[in-house]
């Protein structure tokens, strides 16, 4: 009887887990019913009670959505120019180690090479005494520097990341910081398309931002494991190109992520529309290519051109393609003509290019590169222009016939003509000149 009468007292007793929490928050007199459910179970409590049917659920939907959408451009911005790069911090790192040391003794190795070399030709004077100076002090900076190259380039890195962030949280003129304002307040924010639309382009921009991380990380680990074979070659003559080539490389890399700065002067005209910004979004992706293309050298054209191939084998939208091509243009290799279509570099020469100056820095004669391109750019030259070779081989025929020369092609339109039944066009004869007169042999003489 004791059970009976705790069962009919208690109408939860037979529940268990979140509906026996659910029905005894509901049996009690005062406060809110659902303050004692832990967890979703709580959200979706308050979200059914909040009054009017449906629309508690649907705000929580709008709110995860938003919330989602904060999350993704968080991962954008740590992804594009991340705090932590894969860089040694420090000289002791065993990654760095063995670079350094191969770096150090090669700078020596030479620094004595150059000593020996002076000394034995003491007796050219000045030229040789001046050489050994510079030798001497540009042995010591590269020793001394080549330990001070990952920190700088950690501090360096971090540097960049906290001023990019800063750029992207100033205000709501940046694209990220409009795209948070446009998802509470702006004209389509309550627009399922709208919405659909700016996440999906997010999701397209997070892929482009994890490939830029992975380029750029790899570049600067191999750029800062590299430094100590670069700066070693000071040491040979006082030589610095292979270290400005170098740096700039490395400085490029570095500061690639600003690129997309370029977009912000749109950002306060398309203010309002999630559509609008997700076609500014659009347009940092292409830029993002772009930034891969010449912000990473050697591996990011060939990324961004993988990237280009399998676009155009999967995909029949031209406004993909063009996207793409935007972002990933055509490259053909640099001619030694002075004149005709601006060509860019392609990721080989310029590695052979850089690999040559690191090798003349070391006094090692690299093999010369054909100035001919290779047979794809030759012919793609030869297509773009067909135009200008076929208005130019016009002029010089028309040139010809106004001289008054007779042409291949005016001689088949004359027999084509004759064939016809026309009469072909009269050419304009030379006048006849008169023969030489021979001279007349002498007559015999009378013996």
């Amino acid at each position: 009887m004791a059970i009976l009468d705790k069962a009919a007292s208690d109408p939860c007793a037979k529940m268990s887990g979140l509906a026996l929490d659910y029905c005894r928050s509901g049996s009690k007199g005062g406060g809110s019913k659902c303050t004692d459910i832990p967890g979703p179970a709580k959200d979706l409590c308050e979200s059914g009670g909040a009054g009017g049917g449906g629309s508690g659920i649907t705000d929580s939907a709008s709110e995860e959505v938003k919330r989602l959408a904060d999350s993704l451009i968080g991962t954008l911005k740590s992804l594009i120019a991340s705090k932590r790069s894969w860089a040694p911090h420090d000289a002791t790192s065993g990654l760095y180690k063995p670079f350094l040391e191969l770096g150090q003794h090669l700078a020596v190795a030479i620094f004595v090479c150059v000593i020996v070399v002076c000394a034995l030709t003491a007796w050219q004077g000045v030229p040789r005494l001046r050489q050994m100076g510079a030798s001497t002090g540009s042995a010591l900076v590269a020793v001394a520097g080549m330990a001070a190259v990952p920190g700088a380039v950690a501090l360096l890195n971090r540097a960049i990341s906290a001023a990019f962030s800063a750029a992207f949280d100033s205000d709501e003129t940046t694209l990220f910081g409009a795209i948070s304002h446009d998802m509470e307040s702006g004209a389509d924010a309550k627009n399922p398309l709208a919405i659909l639309i700016i996440i999906s382009a997010l999701v397209v921009a997070l892929a482009f931002a994890a490939l830029v991380f992975l380029t750029r990380n790899l570049g600067i680990l191999a750029f800062v494991c590299m430094a100590p074979l670069v700066l070693a070659s000071m040491a040979r003559s006082g030589d610095v190109s292979a270290v400005r080539a170098w740096a700039q490389r490395l400085l490029g890399l570095m500061f690639c992520p600003f690129a997309l700065l370029l977009v912000a002067p749109f950002v306060k005209a398309a203010q309002g529309s999630l559509v609008v910004d997700a076609v500014l979004l659009v347009a940092a992706d292409a830029l993002m290519l772009r930034m891969i293309f010449h912000g990473v050298p050697y591996v990011g054209p060939r990324v961004a051109g993988a990237i280009r191939e399998l676009v155009e084998r999967h995909t029949t939208n031209p406004i993909g393609h063009a996207m793409v091509r935007a972002g990933v243009p055509k490259v053909y290799e640099q001619e030694n003509s002075p004149r005709g279509h601006r060509t860019v570099e392609t990721p080989g020469r310029a590695m052979h290019q850089d690999r040559g100056v690191l090798y003349a820095a070391y006094g090692v004669k690299q093999r010369e590169r054909s100035p001919r391109l290779t047979t794809e750019s030759a012919i793609a030259n030869a297509q773009r222009e067909a135009g200008r070779s076929a208005q130019i081989s016009q002029a010089r025929r028309e040139a010809r016939e106004a001289a008054g020369y007779p042409t291949p092609r005016r001689t088949a339109a004359s027999a084509s003509a004759d064939a016809a039944g026309g009469q072909p066009p009269q050419v304009p004869s030379r006048p006849a000149q008169a023969p030489a007169a021979r001279p007349r042999p002498p007559e015999p003489r009378n013996q």
